[in-house]
């Protein structure tokens, strides 16, 4: 790595821990400031914050690879998860915003399952808990895996050093800001992807020819290249559409939604959302168009197509222009790591901690023990991130069909209908996650073939999901309407 790159990158580490530096002195004196930022968070920084931990590195190196590879058919799973962000902004947002401040200012997703449905058992709480460590431990450490080899891949630095060099900063900056440090920051990181998404297939585009060149260049390849339906067949393409379908229930997007400073401003949140998603997706997919395109026009060779945007930024700019876009690959991974460590510290502290072993502990105390927790979340994290295998990464990777499954139909319906019970979110929660894993790893097959591979795994998972949630709540009594009064008025405000 040349020195000019070295600085951009320099540069964007110490603004993240600077910012980290600034939300601990300015929103960390109590829990729910620590874990939801007060509740005060401006739109723009709410709606940039759910897209940076939403995209990770997927939207600049995982789709533009998979377009490269596979042109406009490839594209479906993108339009699948922009009408999913939509729905998910339109049914889940404000309802959730509002109920969790009624019922006693929940601050993560089991603390509100348990009160929505009055749970003095305690069952929903924990079991819901035990979904998002364990899943986010493995998420977060598929995250540090993808830093490693960004380090690895684009500097020649060793392995470990790259993993740790980025747990570290995350780290900072999550441990003495809390959700506040990690918002602005992910708000830092939504506006250098939108910038990198924009500025880099511009170029590269303008670089062959313009739009004539790289349709020239893609065509000469693969005739059907902008054909969105060459090669895919009716289960493929909702497979793909269904993506979309995580996240109603994925935690560390939601959550924020939980923390915007009033259900009045969810239709502005709504709006700069979609619209930094829309972008950047297109964006994305360009990058992979262009970079078929200039590549084959420069007779380069690409041993791993999910580089492509690497190779453009080292290729097509000065460098330290080239760190500045290196950075934004780092700002999706880190604000997606970021996210997950602050959602599993919250689950330990508010679901654990507090509820089964210091119920009367001061906020300075739980402050505390959030930060430990935080800090004990990224070293086990480290520690399996340090064994590169596959099967952490592959659990990782449908840990999104785990969550959508599990928590989706739970809280669309627990906000929708209110014949839900205690029992029936149970069922749901069991249901889906168990569901999800039957698809993926039970000895048998369809065809010949692994479920996996005929149908995406969410889409049975939700199914039975929800099932399970609707027969299982018709069966029971649903939770007292005490609350409703208050949820009601608080949704008329927008």
């Amino acid at each position: 790595m040349n020195s000019e790159t070295a600085v951009s990158l320099g540069a964007y580490f110490v603004l993240m821990i600077g910012i980290g530096l600034y939300a601990w002195r300015k929103s960390t004196s109590n829990v729910s400031e620590f874990m939801l930022g007060g509740r005060n968070l401006p739109p723009a920084v709410a709606a940039l914050s759910a897209g940076a931990s939403d995209m990770s590195g997927w939207m600049l190196m995982g789709l533009p690879g998979a377009v490269y590879l596979a042109g406009f058919s490839a594209v479906w799973i993108a339009v699948g998860l922009t009408i999913g962000a939509w729905a998910n902004y339109r049914l889940i947002a404000p309802r959730l915003r509002a109920y969790t401040e009624i019922a006693d200012d929940a601050v993560t997703i089991p603390d509100y399952l348990e009160k929505r449905f009055e749970d003095r058992s305690r069952s929903l709480r924990v079991i819901a808990s035990l979904v998002i460590i364990v899943f986010f431990t493995l998420y977060t450490s598929a995250g540090l895996v993808a830093g490693g080899k960004l380090f690895e891949a684009s500097f020649g630095y060793d392995y470990r050093f790259g993993l740790v060099l980025t747990a570290a900063v995350v780290l900072l900056y999550t441990l003495f800001g809390g959700f506040l440090a990690v918002s602005l920051t992910d708000f830092v990181q939504g506006c250098i992807m939108f910038l990198a998404l924009v500025l880099v297939p511009i170029v590269a585009i303008a670089a062959v020819g313009g739009w004539s060149g790289t349709q020239a260049a893609t065509t000469a390849i693969n005739p059907d290249y902008f054909d969105w339906f060459a090669g895919v067949g009716t289960l493929g393409i909702l497979s793909s559409l269904a993506w979309g379908l995580g996240y109603f229930g994925q935690p560390h997007i939601i959550v924020r939604f939980m923390a915007v400073r009033s259900v009045k401003d969810m239709p502005t949140t709504r709006r700069i959302g979609m619209s930094w998603m829309i972008v950047t997706v297109i964006g994305a997919v360009l990058c992979g168009v262009g970079g078929l395109a200039y590549v084959t026009q420069n007779g380069l060779i690409l041993a791993d197509p999910e580089t492509i945007f690497i190779v453009l930024s080292q290729t097509l700019f000065h460098p330290y222009i080239a760190g500045f876009l290196l950075a934004a690959i780092l700002a999706a991974i880190m604000s997606t790591i970021s996210s997950q460590l602050l959602v599993s510290s919250s689950s330990l502290t508010e679901d654990f901690y507090k509820t089964f072993f210091r119920k009367s502990a001061s906020q300075s105390e739980l402050v505390l023990v959030s930060r430990v927790a935080t800090l004990a979340v990224a070293i086990v994290a480290v520690f399996l991130a340090l064994d590169r295998s596959s099967s952490i990464l592959s659990l990782v990777g449908n840990a999104w069909a785990g969550f959508g499954a599990a928590f989706g139909p739970v809280i669309l319906l627990s906000l929708h209908w209110r014949r839900m019970t205690r029992e029936g979110a149970l069922a749901g929660i069991v249901g889906g996650a168990t569901t999800v894993l039957v698809w993926l790893y039970a000895p048998f097959t369809i065809s010949g073939q692994a479920p996996t591979d005929v149908i995406y795994e969410i889409i049975p998972g939700f199914i039975v999901s929800t099932i399970a949630a609707v027969a299982v709540s018709r069966l029971g009594r649903p939770a007292p309407e005490r609350l409703d009064h208050n949820f009601n008025a608080m949704l008329s405000e927008q």
